[in-house]
């Protein structure tokens, strides 16, 4: 394949058309699809148990969307967990509190969803649809699927077979909502080595319903820690203060989680099978690091940007699409990739169809914010990652959860940029021989490749950027 490096400074006419009428129609708005609220019970010692409000994480859902506003999220999802019966403290307890919470803070969208302890899995997030069926949807959900939902414990509920029968359960619902699987590396014992969420497990929920089940975190939660302990406060076990709370087993990489940092490894086999598998961020916040906890508030570290209208339906329809970026320390507040043969062209989450061997242009577009963050820094963009790799015929290859062709094609630096109103702009030409896929990052770090993260490290220091995905379908 002949690629070609090539800086413009203007876009073609036709696509800066496309563009202002794309801005007038959807915006990027961000968000946090797991936050855990005072409905997160403990449980006290009877038997059965009793929940403790406030036991687990200790704040009301309309606190967390009061902070969540005010660091910048548009939307959020309520996203709390149990035991047993606590499908009926969602129900009758947490739903009337996000309605209240929707009331008193209008200016966020926010959604009504669960931390599903998951059959066979590590934990993974339902967001629901919003409807008149919504809280009766989520406690159909919890109440038939969560693992820890019946007293006493039941082991057949953590059956693999019985999350593969809630992701078809919640595809025959009238309003489709998404799932998303939670840290999924998180018990990973070392590099491409998994733990409770095996690869095998997310492509079968994929399999059974590719737009229900769509994606994971590629940032986990849990990385406040460390600032924590720089206060003085080091009453943790050791393993707490790794980033995401990741200590036990293999850490994680500038942040995220190694399923989706690790080039050419499970992220992109599943690229790399054509599967529609996208990530996030959050905060998986359940008590700020100021207050006793290892977390940020939502919004305060780690966005999920979605491109969508400011309602329910179109921010949800954004996640399911894969119309989304992610990053930390809001080291961008904008990200664009588009994909342009001709007069024709996809973005994050879509496909191109394009002639063989003829040249496609790759335009990545970002802002970097002027602004400080929440730690009062300004971060810099040090280096933006074009990263490519085939959409493969051979299922062997893959099923080692692994993409050999996946690369790095080109690295662009500051001196590679141009300038366009208060966007960066750089642009790639190639021709396109067989079907495949371009993705994104961006560093404010010198790092090649992220490195595992040290116990303790600082996380405003090692902050990165992460585009989903844009096909290319080569036609004969």
């Amino acid at each position: 394949m002949q690629l070609i490096l090539k800086v413009l400074v203007l876009m073609p006419f036709s696509l800066c058309i496309f563009d202002a009428r794309a801005a007038s129609e959807r915006q990027w708005l961000a968000g946090d699809h797991h936050i855990h609220s005072q409905n997160s019970v403990g449980w006290d010692d009877s038997s059965p148990p009793q929940p403790v409000f406030g036991g687990d994480a200790i704040y009301p859902i309309a606190t967390n969307a009061k902070m969540a506003q005010g660091f910048g999220l548009d939307w959020m999802v309520a996203t709390d967990h149990g035991g047993p019966n606590h499908s009926k403290i969602n129900l009758e307890v947490a739903y009337p509190e996000l309605q209240a919470a929707r009331r008193a803070v209008p200016e966020v969208i926010q959604f009504a969803g669960l931390e599903l302890n998951t059959p066979g899995a590590d934990h993974s997030s339902i967001i629901i649809a919003h409807s008149d069926q919504e809280s009766a949807d989520l406690h159909a959900y919890e109440s038939k699927f969560d693992a820890r939902e019946v007293w006493p414990v039941d082991p057949a509920r953590a059956a693999e077979s019985n999350m593969l029968a809630a992701v078809r359960f919640a595809n025959r619902l009238t309003h489709q909502p998404v799932i998303i699987a939670h840290h999924p590396a998180r018990s990973a014992p070392d590099l491409g080595v998994y733990g409770l969420t095996s690869p095998d497990e997310l492509r079968a929920w994929n399999n059974a319903a590719p737009q229900i089940a769509v994606g994971m975190e590629g940032a986990p939660g849990h990385q406040a820690a460390e600032l924590r302990r720089q206060a003085g406060e080091d009453q943790y076990p050791a393993w707490v203060y790794a980033r995401g709370a990741y200590g036990k087993g293999f850490p994680t990489l500038g942040g995220f989680d190694q399923m989706t940092a690790h080039v050419g490894g499970f992220w992109d086999a599943m690229l790399g099978e054509g599967r529609q598998w996208w990530i996030t961020a959050n905060s998986d916040s359940h008590r700020h690091y100021t207050e006793g906890g290892i977390d940020f508030w939502p919004g305060e570290y780690s966005k999920t940007y979605v491109y969508a209208h400011k309602q329910h339906d179109d921010i949800l329809n954004g996640i399911r699409k894969g119309r989304m970026f992610v990053t930390t320390g809001d080291l961008i507040d904008e990200l664009s990739i588009t994909v342009q043969q001709r007069q024709t062209t996809a973005r994050m989450g879509g496909t191109l169809r394009v002639d063989h061997k003829a040249p496609v242009t790759i335009e990545i577009r970002f802002h970097d914010p002027e602004t400080p963050n929440a730690a009062g820094k300004v971060p810099t963009v040090a280096r933006v990652d074009l990263i490519q790799g085939s959409v493969l015929t051979d299922p062997s290859t893959t099923a080692q959860n692994r993409n050999p062709t996946t690369k790095v094609i080109q690295r662009f630096y500051p001196k590679d940029w141009q300038r366009d109103g208060a966007d960066w702009v750089m642009t790639y030409v190639s021709a396109q021989e067989t079907p495949s896929y371009f993705r994104v990052r961006g560093t404010n770090t010198e790092q090649l490749e992220p490195e595992p993260d040290p116990l303790g490290e600082d996380p405003w220091q090692d902050l990165w950027f992460y585009s989903n995905p844009v096909f290319v379908a080569v036609q004969p």
